[in-house]
């Protein structure tokens, strides 16, 4: 009985670790006051949000971030789904290296990710844009959409694809009406997860982005700021409400698709 209470206090402890902070970011954005953060706030107010509406600068960056996401997400489907049908399910001398190289980019600090990216863009002489933000979001990206896409084709029983093509069907045909039904939600949730990390991502970001500033980079700037703080927070608060959309809808979709449990 003691040990039952004891786990249950430890499980509300972290969850509390988590999500206070996020608390205080929702608080945070009531505030009357524009320069510093006190406790409690002297005063709750919502005008922050509409001065956060009309800020050109929120949309450029909220815009930018969106992009980003949008394309990194795009080149994660179409890379992640291909490598994860060539190590699938064949075997053939390196298959674990290239699987172990493929995960790594996630598996790294994004410290280490970011000075390697920049490297190589000094290297070979590509100016810092759009693209090379891209590129590096893409690095991550692919390895949730490979993971997702992999474990799901290896749990594809062979013979829907043996009797599909002993009725007929040609590649495509299997491809279209056997393989991606079984595949369609294990890229959803993988897509949605890489759009989620794109959006949100800080750290590779300020190695590859030059000029171009990111939601991110944004909410770093304006916290050195003196005043209007509580926009940053207004910001933020919308982020986690839209980033959570996507996060809890990758979450049903592969709890959906587990097996149940007798």
């Amino acid at each position: 009985m003691r040990s039952s209470w004891g786990l249950k206090l430890a499980a509300w402890g972290v969850v509390a670790f988590l999500h206070v902070p996020l608390a205080l970011i929702v608080l945070y954005a009531f505030s009357a006051e524009d320069k510093t953060y006190v406790f409690p706030p002297p005063a709750l107010t919502t005008q922050w949000f509409g001065v956060a509406w009309q800020r050109d600068d929120v949309w450029a960056a909220i815009s930018l971030s969106f992009e980003v996401a949008l394309w990194s997400t795009a080149i994660a489907i179409v890379l992640g789904t291909l490598a994860a049908a060539a190590l699938a399910r064949a075997k053939f001398f390196g298959r674990d290296a290239i699987s172990l190289l493929l995960i790594l980019p996630i598996a790294l600090p994004g410290v280490i990710t970011g000075i390697a990216l920049r490297s190589a863009y000094g290297t070979l002489h590509i100016p810092f844009s759009f693209w090379t933000i891209v590129i590096g979001h893409a690095t991550f990206c692919v390895v949730v959409v490979y993971n997702n896409a992999v474990a799901r084709l290896r749990r594809l029983q062979p013979n829907l694809i043996e009797a599909s093509i002993d009725l007929g069907a040609d590649g495509f045909q299997t491809l279209r009406h056997i393989i991606l039904p079984q595949l369609g939600s294990a890229l959803l949730a993988g897509a949605l997860l890489a759009f989620a990390l794109s959006f949100d991502e800080v750290i590779v970001t300020t190695f590859t982005a030059g000029q171009q500033t990111t939601l991110p980079i944004w909410m770093l700037q304006e916290l050195i700021r003196p005043r209007q703080r509580p926009v940053t927070n207004v910001v933020a608060v919308v982020i986690i409400a839209l980033t959570f959309i996507p996060i809890l809808a990758a979450y049903w979709l592969t709890r959906a698709d587990e097996p149940a449990h007798r």
